[in-house]
């Protein structure tokens, strides 16, 4: 099969994009429910503490990424499968429900084609390759990431912290890197920003970002090696620096308000991953 695809990249590539396209539609599930599960489980924890024994079951019906069926928030109707096939049903509906006619927002779409150009490119980046696969589900868990950390400021130490231990795991046969620097990115990436953490804290009396934020850094400097965390940090906060500062000239975005770090830790590291060997040849030529 690896020779069949390896001679054949059109078909390849054409089947990665079609798997990102269905990843991305189960994406678009874990961007709305993992937080709501983390809150969940967080009030439940917080209940405990107070009754001191075990809460009451918050809802009869369990709540996790597969159960309930996806339905619509307004009329309750649940999506048959032709109605969630990626991009397609979205136009074919016309960006509505069938049922009642709220609108859908196009971002479900958006994430759906987002996952499957990244596979696209990743599979014709490294080919017919055992590093493909492992590249689509750091992307992936980027996706996931930047649009939760978008949504609600967190990004949840359930994706997190495992991305973390596989790019040390994939970098055990020199995935991307040698091992060595797969752990001094890890460990180099907690501490960067642990350490802007707490001076901004010591020099401010405010928090200037999450926790989330340096175990990102750190799982980016697990698959890439600590000699892409400042191109990724370059690139974060040089992207960060425009939308925030456009929003605040042009959208009257309130200054007092944070905007989430983690969207643009994650295109960093995009532009890293894909391009980062590039960037420092030029910039050490």
């Amino acid at each position: 099969m690896l020779e069949l695809l390896s001679s054949q990249p059109t078909a390849l590539i054409s089947l990665a994009v079609i798997l990102g396209l269905l990843i991305g539609s189960f994406l678009n599930v874990v961007i709305h429910r993992l937080p709501i599960m983390i809150e969940r489980e967080w009030r439940e924890q917080c209940a405990w503490l107070d009754s001191e024994q075990a809460p009451a079951a918050a809802a009869s019906i369990s709540y996790n990424l597969v159960k309930p069926r996806s339905a619509c928030p307004r009329c309750g109707h649940q999506i048959a499968w032709y109605e969630n096939i990626p991009i397609l049903s979205w136009l074919f509906l016309r960006g509505r429900c069938s049922a009642c006619g709220m609108a859908i927002t196009a971002r479900y779409p958006l994430v759906e084609a987002l996952t499957g150009l990244l596979f696209g490119y990743a599979a014709w980046r490294w080919g017919a390759t055992w590093v493909t696969p492992a590249i689509c589900l750091l992307l992936a868990s980027l996706v996931a990431l930047a649009f939760i950390d978008l949504d609600t400021r967190l990004l949840p130490d359930n994706i997190t912290l495992p991305l973390a231990w596989a790019g040390l795991l994939f970098n055990l046969e020199g995935g991307l890197v040698p091992l060595p620097e797969a752990v001094i990115g890890a460990i180099a990436g907690y501490l960067s920003l642990w350490s802007v953490y707490h001076l901004f804290k010591l020099i401010t009396g405010k928090e200037g970002m999450g926790f989330g934020d340096f175990k990102l850094l750190a799982a980016l400097g697990a698959w890439m090696g600590w000699k892409m965390l400042l191109p990724i940090l370059l690139a974060a906060s040089f992207s960060g620096a425009i939308v925030g500062i456009s929003l605040i000239l042009f959208a009257g975005h309130d200054r007092a308000k944070p905007i989430p770090f983690g969207p643009w830790l994650v295109l960093g590291g995009l532009i890293a991953l894909f391009w980062g060997d590039e960037l420092l040849r030029i910039w050490l030529g």
